[in-house]
């Protein structure tokens, strides 16, 4: 066998007679090692951001029902404070017309006591 036949011979395997020698395969793309690394810390930050900003507004809302609860206290307080001097005044109004306060009889003072 001579060197043109050797060679003839080993581009039979590529191409045919009639043929391009040039073959096209389609390669898909992947993405690198290095990318992948960078992208999956690009998201993780991105999760981070977002749930540190979910925290701050839930924290925001906290402060303001505690202010809210705070002031709630505070008119129950005072509620029960009214409805009690509401009770004093009016107990004291019942007495006064009461039939039994009025056959009580009027005691004066008869003599001043000295020391």
């Amino acid at each position: 066998m001579t060197y043109s036949n050797s060679i003839a011979n080993s581009r039979q395997k590529y191409s045919s007679r009639n043929q391009n020698s040039t073959s096209f395969q389609d390669h898909a793309k992947t993405i690198g090692p290095i990318s992948n690394t960078i992208i999956l810390i690009v998201l993780a930050c991105l999760l981070g951001l977002l749930y540190l900003t979910q925290v701050t507004k839930t924290n925001t809302f906290s402060y303001q029902i505690n202010s809210l609860q705070a002031q709630q206290t505070q008119l129950q307080t005072q509620h029960d404070q009214l409805e009690v001097d509401s009770t004093r005044l009016q107990s004291i109004e019942r007495v006064a017309n009461s039939t039994t306060a009025q056959q009580l009889a009027n005691v004066s003072p008869t003599a001043a006591v000295e020391n």
